[in-house]
């Protein structure tokens, strides 16, 4: 079964060539040092797409598996693992699916990978297969689309164009919002260009459900974690607002 990123991977580096995966490796790892019980070793990295957050963590010493839904984005990873020399493993597996014969110390779900889950009988599943893989005492860390800013600034039509050596990439994002479902219905265009010539053009369409913090606390804790705390992405210190588009949710497996 094909994925909705396995035709998007291909563009997916050249697309985020900007984002700071730095940084948010240094957000996570705040979240590690503020409220870890003891310094985690072992990372799963759910929603790991191309590896950007799992490659710097490999070359900060911890020992990362990642799970991604698309063949295509795994594939890449690996491939970028192993050319760097590096050791991780990584699986093609849904998170509500996933099953791995062992448990880690903590866990962590980045760029709105949960938003993609819009089911709720599918979201807990996946915390609870979230849990069963994590030791007693482990965090688990993921951002979101926060359902009050979503609603206060409103989705709009975006473009961003890339260029890169022999290629430039323009991807314009057209939303739709149904707030009875607490969703966000992008259809994206992408075009692919070297020049003045088109090589490739994609159209996806991509469903997102922004979530808000109370849902968020009650599935946590029936799913068998301890929510501590809220913030903007990637700053630990600040609180939510309704201009936070991004927002940070660190909870504990107990």
């Amino acid at each position: 079964m094909s994925h909705m990123y396995d035709k998007y991977a291909k563009y997916y580096d050249i697309l985020y060539s900007d984002k700071n995966y730095e940084e948010e490796c240094n957000f996570i790892e705040s979240v590690f040092n503020k409220f870890s019980i003891e310094k985690p070793k072992e990372i799963l990295d759910i929603g790991c797409g191309t590896g950007g957050h799992m490659i710097i963590l490999l070359n900060r010493g911890y020992k990362v598996t990642g799970i991604d839904a698309s063949k295509n984005m795994a594939e890449l990873a690996e491939k970028k693992i192993m050319t760097l020399g590096l050791h991780g493993n990584i699986l093609a597996e849904k998170m509500s699916d996933f099953k791995l014969d062992r448990s880690f110390d903590a866990a962590i779900c980045m760029f709105a990978v949960m938003n993609y889950v819009t089911d709720t009988d599918e979201f807990l599943k996946s915390l609870l297969n979230i849990r069963k893989h994590l030791r007693n005492g482990a965090i688990f860390l993921f951002d979101f689309w926060y359902g009050p800013s979503v609603l206060h600034i409103m989705p709009s039509t975006r473009i961003k164009i890339v260029e890169k050596p022999n290629i430039k990439v323009i991807r314009t994002a057209t939303p739709e919002i149904d707030t009875f479902n607490d969703i966000v219905i992008s259809h994206y265009y992408l075009m692919a260009m070297n020049g003045d010539r088109v090589v490739d053009e994609l159209k996806e369409t991509h469903v997102l459900r922004y979530y808000f913090p109370q849902e968020l606390i009650h599935f946590l804790k029936t799913s068998g974690f301890e929510p501590l705390t809220f913030c903007e992405f990637p700053n630990i210190e600040r609180k939510p607002s309704e201009e936070t588009w991004n927002v940070a949710v660190v909870s504990r497996a107990v």
